[in-house]
């Protein structure tokens, strides 16, 4: 170029078109971008400024993925409670049925046919069947006489022997017989005689169980390890906060903020709930189920408000951090992002310029064209 000589005018028009070129190139790249400042070139205290916000609201995004799934793993806690709850009233309304059901004690009796003159021998013994009515199992007891016993003492024999086994809760003799009554939980029965009580024993059974209330224990106790199952499938991601695993959760990017939920014992041990004792053969064992289900069931419900009261939070700090995402990416543009239409306006100036610029530079070049004319 510098070995082109151009007059003055023709240099002045020239420069003059480049620097509208210029403009041209600057307001194309706005508007196919749709930001003012694309570079720190072009402002380079709004272009960093720009780009802090955006670095903080591209953080806070990745933390609001993790508040949400944090929510989740506190909504699964949270059903996992009020399932939990269900089962716990349904175990409660199962031991009320079972306390209902009266258990029908009946005391059982032994009459022996003595022979007059009745002088006892070894051989004299009465076989008994005492039948466990909580796993179903029996025992034959046989008891005998002492000889040479007459026929009062061989009956408080028979009955002070039949006391001492498992499953009888008293055995006395008056009156002629032997009156028996069972242990909870108990069925004793008479299956013979032998010696000299062979087909001269009458009887009646003694009992004091319920099988009902059998049947109850056991659903009371399956419905326990529902429990515990249940507790044990309610985490998410492998946080499961019924199986006191603790929760954190980060509100901000550096991680000063932040709320840690606290996991607590839901299974069957931790709300000290026990298993059904005793078959429930007595109303003390039951009544002391009932206590500690309902003491489950509040303890459940404390556990369900102090869940929901950690919900809260989070989902508040998420809605939170969602809008100042939304306020840190609007400065952001504020301090970038071109006006559509004045940049569309500077176009249509730039190009009417730009024409204008090469009218002039012909008009400037007619004065050396005119040289053509000598020849």
């Amino acid at each position: 170029m510098s070995d082109i000589s151009l007059t003055a005018s023709m240099r002045s028009n020239l420069l003059s078109l480049q620097n509208t070129q210029s403009l041209m190139d600057m307001t194309q790249e706005r508007l196919s971008t749709g930001k003012k400042v694309n570079s720190a070139i072009d402002n380079p205290s709004s272009y960093y400024t720009a780009a802090s916000l955006n670095n903080r609201a591209s953080d806070l995004s990745a933390l609001l993925d993790s508040m949400g799934q944090g929510i989740q793993t506190i909504k699964a806690a949270d059903e996992g409670i009020e399932a939990i709850t269900a089962f716990a009233e349904q175990a409660k309304a199962l031991a009320n049925t079972a306390r209902d059901e009266a258990i029908k004690v009946t005391e059982g009796s032994v009459e022996i046919e003595f022979a007059d003159g009745y002088t006892a021998a070894a051989a004299d013994k009465i076989t008994f069947t005492i039948t466990n009515v909580v796993d179903g199992t029996s025992e034959e007891v046989e008891i005998g006489a002492t000889a040479s016993e007459d026929a009062e003492t061989t009956l408080e024999t028979l009955a002070t022997a039949l006391a001492g086994k498992d499953g009888v809760a008293g055995a006395e003799a008056a009156d002629g017989k032997i009156s028996i009554e069972a242990a909870a939980g108990y069925k004793i029965e008479v299956k013979a005689g032998a010696g000299a009580f062979a087909d001269k024993v009458t009887s009646t059974a003694a009992n004091n169980g319920s099988a009902n209330r059998v049947k109850s224990a056991a659903q009371f106790d399956s419905i326990l390890a529902q429990i515990d199952q249940l507790a044990a499938d309610s985490g998410y991601k492998g946080v499961n906060l019924l199986q006191s695993n603790n929760l954190k959760v980060v509100f901000n990017e550096d991680r000063s903020s932040s709320i840690e939920v606290v996991g607590v014992d839901a299974s069957s041990e931790g709300l000290k709930i026990g298993k059904a004792v005793g078959g429930w053969q007595t109303d003390q064992d039951i009544d002391n189920a009932i206590t500690a289900v309902e003491d489950a069931i509040s303890t459940l419900r404390a556990y369900a408000t102090d869940f929901g009261n950690n919900y809260s939070i989070v989902q508040n700090r998420e809605d939170f951090t969602e809008n100042l995402i939304n306020v840190l990416e609007e400065g952001a543009d504020k301090l970038t992002l071109a006006d559509m239409n004045e940049e569309s306006a500077n176009m249509l100036a730039l190009q009417t310029r730009q024409q204008l610029a090469v009218n002039s530079l012909s008009l400037a070049s007619q004065a050396a064209q005119s040289v053509l004319r000598l020849f």
